[in-house]
């Protein structure tokens, strides 16, 4: 149903039959080369990836959420196979179903013989740092099933619904050979928007009896949705929420002209999880149909390239500071004996010099 290579195709659609030979060999030559030019342990363990051993899936994503050593190594090790996975994203308030939904999903797209990766994306224990939600209990009947791997993940005082290295683990699952990657986020409301940088196509969850309804929520996630869910549409307000996702749609058109369908579930009876999934490949069919996939991709990327160059950055500079610098800085910003700006600027500039 999921049309896994959807990107080379889109890559190679414009090229002639030998140019499209090109560029597949080009791509193929390249993966080659690096796992080759790995140090062994790396290599055994992307080899063991691409096997599907669960094990060394588990301990490659443990690496990278972590920052353990070899982290760096391993992720580019890993991207040249990753980018055939369809990313899924399922966000929306807290109590709209998502994890149930998830699981219904799970079971629907396993009966195709799709491989899956779950990413559910928790709140941070203020106590160990863990996920609050770790266990997952609704989904812990696929822990048997080999086509599911299953990781929750801490957001760790990150905000936007996502975990910090939630695209990196996602790379690794990829990588790891699964047809499909879906990822939950965490469900903190209105400013869950960062998922749409991540997904290919995102799923915004909604339910009856939010108060405002809509109006509530609608200046964050709603200008996400590539498919709207009313889930628990058997509640009384359903019909409602419905109409003013419609009112809210004729006010504004996307710039790729694609209306996001609105689908009713009630995923705790599984009702509705088939027209979802129609939802989902009719959208599939839209991007591939437009040309839209890789123009898709290239804006997603470029948001995290971005993203990730802010992370690498902060990451210098704190390696430059110490914690005693930045409270004697902190101390003397609140005293108002220097100016953070100012501050700022020295500290910047003392990078680009590579003093300390």
């Amino acid at each position: 149903m999921f049309p896994i290579r959807i990107r080379m195709a889109c890559a190679t659609s414009t090229l002639c039959p030998r140019q499209a030979d090109d560029f597949r060999s080009s791509i193929l030559s390249c993966r080659c080369f690096t796992l080759s030019s790995l140090n062994p342990e790396i290599q055994t363990w992307i080899e063991q990836l691409r096997a599907g051993d669960a094990r060394a899936l588990a301990r490659a994503i443990s690496v990278v959420e972590n920052h353990s050593r070899g982290w760096s190594e391993l992720l580019k090790a890993a991207f040249p196979y990753s980018g055939r996975a369809r990313i899924l994203g399922l966000t929306g308030p807290p109590g709209a179903g998502k994890s149930t939904l998830v699981d219904q999903l799970a079971r629907y797209y396993r009966k195709d013989g799709l491989s899956i990766g779950i990413i559910a994306v928790d709140p941070t224990s203020p106590y160990t740092g863990g996920a609050l939600l770790g266990d997952r209990i609704r989904m812990q009947e696929h822990s048997s099933d080999a086509g599911i791997y299953i990781r929750s993940m801490a957001t760790r005082g990150s905000l936007g619904g996502l975990a910090r290295t939630t695209a990196d683990v996602s790379t690794i699952l990829g990588a790891s050979g699964r047809d499909l990657i879906m990822i939950e986020t965490v469900g903190v409301g209105r400013d869950e928007v960062d998922i749409v940088r991540l997904a290919n196509i995102t799923v915004v969850i909604l339910v009856p009896g939010m108060g405002d309804d809509v109006q509530t929520i609608k200046a964050g996630i709603m200008e996400i949705a590539d498919i709207f869910v009313i889930n628990k549409s058997d509640r009384e307000g359903a019909e409602r929420v419905e109409r003013e996702i419609r009112a809210m749609q004729s006010l504004a058109t996307r710039s790729d002209h694609w209306t996001p369908p609105i689908v009713k579930t009630v995923a705790s009876e599984g009702t509705g999880v088939k027209e979802l999934a129609a939802a989902i490949a009719q959208y599939e069919a839209f991007l591939q149909k437009e040309n839209l996939v890789l123009e898709h991709n290239i804006h997603n990327w470029q948001e995290r390239l971005l993203e990730m160059l802010r992370d690498a950055m902060l990451d210098k500079a704190r390696g430059h500071l110490t914690d005693g610098q930045v409270t004697r800085y902190a101390a003397e910003v609140a005293e108002h004996r220097r100016d953070p700006y100012t501050l700022v600027e020295e500290i910047v500039g003392k990078l680009e010099s590579g003093k300390p």
